[in-house]
């Protein structure tokens, strides 16, 4: 090796090296910010369909910075304070935008309305999930998660202009699920989590050829398959909370 190439490495200050793998799941998080900004400024410009396939980015994005930071061993409270404003844009803010621009316009105060129910909802659900982390059971989530409270939201924009339906065709049904996926949030309907699965662990064959079938459902129908996967784990809450009232009654364990 050359004196200089020796030199240049014996240089590299390793507290650099440290500060940028903490950056690194603060940047997935700026990213899923400008992604939930991006949907907000195609939602003012009336093209929904790219605000609706922000939110889903904004998604992946919120997703993978939790999971960097635990690869990298880089959680702070900063990067938890951060996550939660960000998230207030993304599933917050541009999905409330997004309907009422999209559908519930039309429908005066009722419409906006509609849409602060649903932005309070998620400033409440994540103020609540900060303050709670350290003492409900994390098999569960309470309340409607928010990331699944927008895909729910911007699925429904997504599949209905994809089908070729108007916002104006369909105000109330929007109105009606905004309303719902607010009000959800704050509920204490148990969601269950999944935290407990261990990708690590080997499983059953049929599991990889069920997880071959769902990329070939959403790949074939994206809008279709990813509306109806929020819906269905937005109804199953519910589900779960009324075996447990049946339950309950018939004098059986929850």
């Amino acid at each position: 090796m050359p004196p200089e190439m020796r030199s240049r490495k014996i240089l590299v200050n390793p507290e650099l090296r440290r500060r940028g793998i903490y950056i690194l799941p603060n940047l997935f998080t700026t990213a899923a910010l400008f992604a939930g900004f991006y949907s907000i400024v195609q939602a003012m410009n009336q093209r929904f369909e790219h605000a609706a396939v922000a939110i889903f980015v904004a998604m992946v994005l919120d997703g993978l910075d939790g999971r960097v930071a635990r690869l990298t061993h880089t959680q702070s409270a900063f990067g938890a304070e951060y996550d939660s404003l960000s998230d207030m844009v993304s599933f917050g803010v541009a999905p409330a935008l997004v309907a009422y621009e999209w559908a519930m316009r039309g429908l005066g105060k009722w419409g906006w309305i509609a849409a602060f129910i649903y932005c309070a909802g998620a400033a409440l659900r994540l103020a609540r999930f900060n303050t709670n982390i350290d003492v409900v059971d994390k098999r569960y989530f309470q309340g409607l998660p928010s990331p699944s409270a927008a895909a729910l939201v911007a699925g429904m924009v997504w599949i209905m202009i994809d089908l070729g339906i108007s916002g104006e065709e369909v105000r109330w049904y929007a109105f009606a699920i905004t309303i719902f996926a607010g009000l959800t949030m704050v509920s204490n309907i148990r969601y269950y989590s999944g935290k407990e699965i261990n990708l690590r662990r080997s499983v059953p064959f049929f599991v990889i050829i069920g997880f071959v079938l769902a990329l070939g459902v959403l790949s074939a129908n994206p809008p279709l398959a990813l509306f109806a996967l929020f819906l269905v784990y937005a109804a199953s809450g519910y589900v779960l909370a009324f075996w447990q009232l049946v339950s309950k009654r018939r004098g059986g364990n929850p």
